[in-house]
């Protein structure tokens, strides 16, 4: 069973910055698809930001509403996913969960930002931005 365990997340007055992580200890890490979603209450989980990774080369995906403000990141070594998350505006506000799948980069292409791809899950870190 994988486990995947999320952290850092909290309160910030917008403008501010955060830094999630996702753990993921014995998790075959070498080839896969980890991602960053989030879902915010009455509203759809959507995607944030993806990174797929080979032991050579990898790619990354953010949704239009992240770009230039957040940044996916992973450590191997560490078995760890990151997000850094600056210049936070209130609509960033919601649950944000970390997700990942084994695969192919083509199949990742094709969706990298749709939670149905994504075959584990975990708990949420809750982020609240205030104005």
């Amino acid at each position: 069973q994988v486990q995947l365990v999320e952290s850092g997340g909290g309160s910030v007055q917008a403008g501010g910055s955060l830094r999630l992580s996702c753990a993921a200890p014995g998790y075959a890490y070498s080839t896969t698809s980890m991602g960053w979603f989030r879902q915010a209450p009455g509203k759809e989980r959507e995607g944030v930001a993806s990174i797929y990774s080979s032991d050579t080369t990898y790619y990354i995906y953010y949704a239009d509403s992240v770009k230039g403000r957040f940044t996916i990141t992973r450590d191997n070594a560490k078995n760890t996913l990151y997000l850094q998350m600056n210049s936070l505006k209130p609509e960033d506000t919601a649950m944000y969960y970390c997700a990942a799948v084994t695969g192919s980069y083509s199949r990742w292409a094709r969706k990298p930002l749709v939670a149905d791809e994504y075959h584990y899950w975990g708990q949420g870190t809750q982020v609240t931005v205030s104005s």
